[in-house]
């Protein structure tokens, strides 16, 4: 038995989960304070913030960590990587501290994990980070030498809800042509042939616009925008993915309320969710052309496939291309531990960085 802990750092938060091999004995989401998430304090005290509260939970629910096998953490914005369970090693958390590739809020998993590890000596792996690339040569090109396309997408829950999936229809990922869509704040759409990902929008750049972000939006329309008033790159970046898509219209980012307006009589909050819904279409339908129409499934997840009401609005209109499966939710933490236990089983090596 592995008895493995999984850590996802968000904005505010932490994910933290205890498995003992594939089950789920503990999950819960630490909330941090301003305070202890702020941009002020520099990367290694959020991460000693946060540590201390992870241990704090454990110790109050009698958590002995000698017993841990292994932690997997939430990859941050590493290099360009193959899919796989990667060890975390020193040069791993230099590039995440540093913020060499950009920083986002789960580059803080190595860095909460590794006192932690080496302590205990244990290893510690990330899985599937979110810099995860597969792509064919011509997914690379943006139509502007200098600008290439970029493979970043939810690739840890796109990857583990393709092999859910595939176990569910009786087959193996690897044998399988699928569009994988992850529905959350921010939409990744994704073409996987036979086990790899060959083509992804970038949620923070391209394709659909979602809760908080605009996808892709006319380029000569952007540049005006880039120059009215007093407008900086920041100021831009911040608009593009944390207060565009949804928010921009509807002034909020919860999608439950925004269906119950739809059900109130809403129009224009139903006008706004038909338009993401056609755009998430557009967009898986021009995944099927990158598999030249060999579709076996089409596979629906992230937290807003709860809806009914968006399902149903995409499905519609991509029904014709392959049957079409929807995992809700995002079960990250699972994924994580799979991954981590498929080396401690010796069913994978782990990959080095």
């Amino acid at each position: 038995m592995f008895m493995i802990l999984a850590l996802n750092p968000g904005s505010t938060s932490t994910k933290i989960g205890l498995f003992e091999d594939d089950q789920c004995l503990i999950k819960e989401t630490l909330r941090h304070t301003a305070i202890e998430t702020t941009a002020d304090l520099n990367r290694e005290k959020q991460a000693a913030f946060r540590r201390t509260a992870i241990l704090e939970y454990l110790k109050n629910n009698n958590i002995d960590l000698t017993k841990l096998a292994a932690i997997v953490v939430r990859g941050g914005l590493l290099r360009p990587l193959a899919s796989g369970t990667y060890l975390v090693d020193e040069r791993v958390c230099t590039d995440l501290s540093s913020a060499k590739y950009g920083w986002h809020a789960s580059n803080l998993g190595s860095i909460i994990a590794l006192p932690l590890a080496s302590e205990l000596g244990i290893p510690i792996y990330t899985v599937d980070p979110v810099t995860v690339d597969e792509f064919e040569p011509e997914a690379r090109y943006s139509g502007l030498k200098g600008v290439p396309r970029l493979s970043m997408s939810h690739a840890l829950n796109m990857k583990a809800m393709a092999r859910q999936a595939a176990r569910q229809f009786g087959r193996c990922y690897e044998d399988l042509n699928l569009v994988v869509v992850h529905l959350g704040s921010g939409i990744s759409v994704s073409a996987h042939q036979r086990g790899k990902m060959i083509d992804v929008n970038n949620a923070n750049e391209e394709g659909p616009f979602s809760l908080e972000r605009c996808g892709t939006l006319p380029a000569l329309g952007l540049v005006r925008l880039c120059f009215e008033g007093s407008n900086n790159q920041e100021e831009i970046t911040r608009l593009l993915t944390g207060r565009g898509g949804i928010f921009s219209y509807l002034g909020t980012k919860d999608f439950v309320s925004i269906v119950q307006r739809i059900k109130d009589g809403d129009q224009e909050a139903l006008q706004v969710v038909l338009a993401m819904a056609y755009q998430v279409a557009k967009e898986i339908g021009a995944m099927a052309t990158v598999l030249r129409g060999n579709v076996d499934l089409i596979v629906l997840t992230g937290g807003m496939a709860n809806a009914k009401t968006l399902v149903d609005l995409i499905t519609e209109r991509i029904a014709f291309i392959a049957p079409v499966q929807v995992l809700a939710g995002e079960e990250e933490l699972e994924a994580l531990a799979a991954g981590a236990l498929r080396v401690l089983r010796g069913e994978v090596k782990a990959l080095k960085y």
